[in-house]
């Protein structure tokens, strides 16, 4: 069995860039990673038969976005994702791990106040593990402190009920948790290279998340910056869940 990765960009151009930023990260070829555009395709019902584990994007749209404003293609891929979520989180079901935008989905789904007190300027960030992210067999074999890189708009004080720390900072202090064995969300960005993070920004000068007139010193901070530990997680997923 492979691993499937999730997108859950509108912008085509951003989900291909981020496909391969995944693929690259976990060291899997086309083979090992399969791709399905949740935007535009519906979740096949024998998903969970055909896959080991999957691997969630990040996304402009937010868990928190009202109702009334949410199109019928996020309401759509939100209920699918909740199934992914919901078949990591039971005893024996798939990996997930949700990045960004999932997590606040997976949160919100499982219990936790998502809300958009906690937001986070693009670019990177010091991330600490707690004492069982340490201890976790996918982070246990990071620095127990870290840079990663963050580009969101909302985010949680506390896991979800049954969920554990495993990542922190005072910005938005669930940076990344655990529920069950299977199922992970960060709210860092663990897939791209520093150079993909600023293509990605480019995409989205206009979205909110910075003023678009500060690209290219925000680039030059993510350029400078040494991100080394969040593609590590990636490979332990991957090494922990490819096979099944």
């Amino acid at each position: 069995m492979t691993l499937l990765y999730v997108c859950v960009r509108p912008q085509q151009g951003a989900a291909a860039a981020e496909y391969e930023s995944f693929r690259a990260a976990a060291r899997l070829d086309e083979s090992g990673l399969h791709r399905l555009d949740l935007v535009r395709e519906a979740l096949p019902d024998d998903v969970f038969d055909r896959y080991s584990g999957f691997v969630v994007g990040g996304s402009p749209f937010n868990a928190t976005d009202p109702e009334s404003t949410k199109t019928d293609p996020q309401r759509r891929l939100e209920a699918a994702l909740e199934r992914i979520a919901a078949a990591a989180a039971s005893a024996d079901g798939p990996a997930a791990l949700f990045t960004c935008y999932g997590i606040g989905v997976v949160g919100r789904m499982l219990g936790a106040e998502v809300s958009r007190a906690f937001p986070e300027d693009t670019g990177p960030t010091t991330i600490e593990l707690t004492a069982e992210g340490r201890a976790d067999p996918v982070f246990g074999g990071l620095a127990d402190r870290f840079s990663a890189l963050t580009a969101h708009k909302e985010g949680s004080a506390h896991v979800p009920p049954g969920g554990v720390l495993l990542a922190t900072n005072d910005a938005c202090p669930v940076q990344a948790y655990r529920v069950g064995d299977r199922l992970y969300a960060t709210q860092f960005h663990p897939e791209p290279t520093a150079k993909a993070f600023t293509e990605r920004m480019a995409i989205y000068r206009n979205d909110g998340y910075f003023e678009s007139s500060a690209y290219d010193a925000i680039s030059a901070r993510v350029l400078a910056a040494s991100i080394t530990e969040p593609v590590r997680l990636l490979r332990a997923f991957a090494h922990r869940f490819a096979a099944g």
